[in-house]
């Protein structure tokens, strides 16, 4: 089974331009959805608020690849940053499955988030994981993922939720990169180990991971975490961002108790300001707490398996290439 013609929305983002670029380098026929002017023959204007564009975009497609949406780094800091996320991440979705089912797409592929299931706290949890998630863009995902398999009931379609934790490489912008360039200044504080475990995926492997469950039979209808089966501490990506950077490795660590103060501290000047701060105690829960994710449904029912290790994949990012 091929994925015939395709349409990759958020196609210049970081995992899409991935996605593109190894669609195109197979000779795969493209079509990029864009809310920009488009640079080239194979995108196409359009916007996730606008269904008649998205009803143009998804006529002659076989399938949809939806990486687009509104990220944040954060838990939203108020109604309007959380109407975003259902706006763009919900309705956003739940508008390109209907039109992607009206116009006979026949595989759909989302790109969800690990944020859709409730926190694990220091458990490694799978897709059965029972608490719903607390913050409004792992709601808006999973109120997606809702949807998408509601669209794919009624047209017939091969749908797929891609549950990604947290993605790093070359291009991105999140978390693990931030943390590389205040390493590499010298502005990020050693941290102490508390045996914390955090999930993460390079990108090349959520590329891998995309192009298996649209061509897979056996994923039509399935929810599935895309993460690599090993994970680390924060103080071992701290060290491992080191050693990726030349750095000499340090041997002390910034005591808990001293970070969290700093971090209470943050939190009273933001809500002072209503302002992000580098350090509030949500931060520092991403650098001392765990986020363990378990691959093991993708890897035992559809062969999938994260390739790409932490040094590997930290020389990558580092390195451009």
């Amino acid at each position: 089974m091929t994925a015939g013609r395709c349409l990759v929305t958020g196609g210049r983002g970081f995992i899409g331009a991935r996605l593109v670029a190894a669609l195109a380098a197979d000779g795969v026929p493209l079509r990029v959805l864009t809310r920009g002017e488009p640079a080239g023959s194979d995108e196409v204007r359009g916007d996730l608020a606008d269904p008649a564009s998205l009803a143009r975009a998804c006529t002659g497609i076989d399938t949809v690849f939806h990486c687009a949406g509104h990220a944040h780094a954060f838990g939203a800091l108020g109604e309007a940053e959380a109407a975003r996320h259902r706006q763009v991440n919900f309705e956003g979705t739940r508008a390109l499955a209907e039109a992607a089912g009206r116009a006979g797409v026949r595989r759909f592929v989302f790109l969800s988030s690990v944020k859709a299931m409730g926190e694990p706290l220091e458990a490694c949890v799978d897709e059965d994981w029972a608490p719903p998630p607390v913050t409004a863009y792992g709601q808006a995902k999973r109120a997606a993922e809702a949807a998408l398999q509601e669209a794919a009931a009624r047209h017939g379609m091969h749908a797929v939720s891609l549950r990604l934790a947290m993605v790093y490489g070359t291009g991105g912008r999140g978390n693990l990169e931030r943390m590389a360039a205040l390493v590499r200044r010298g502005l990020f504080p050693p941290l102490p180990e508390t045996g914390n475990r955090r999930s993460l995926v390079h990108v090349s492997d959520v590329v891998a991971a995309i192009r298996r469950v649209a061509v897979d039979p056996r994923a039509a209808g399935r929810s599935y975490i895309v993460a690599h089966p090993e994970t680390h501490s924060g103080r071992q990506l701290f060290d491992a961002l080191r050693a990726a950077q030349g750095m000499a490795p340090v041997a002390w660590g910034v005591p808990r108790g001293l970070l969290t103060a700093a971090a209470r501290l943050g939190d009273g000047v933001e809500a002072l300001l209503s302002r992000r701060v580098p350090l509030d105690s949500e931060a520092l829960g991403r650098l001392l707490g765990s986020a363990c994710y378990s691959p093991a449904r993708i890897e035992r029912e559809l062969g999938w398996r994260a390739r790409v290790g932490l040094d590997e994949g930290l020389r990558e990012m580092l390195g451009g290439g």
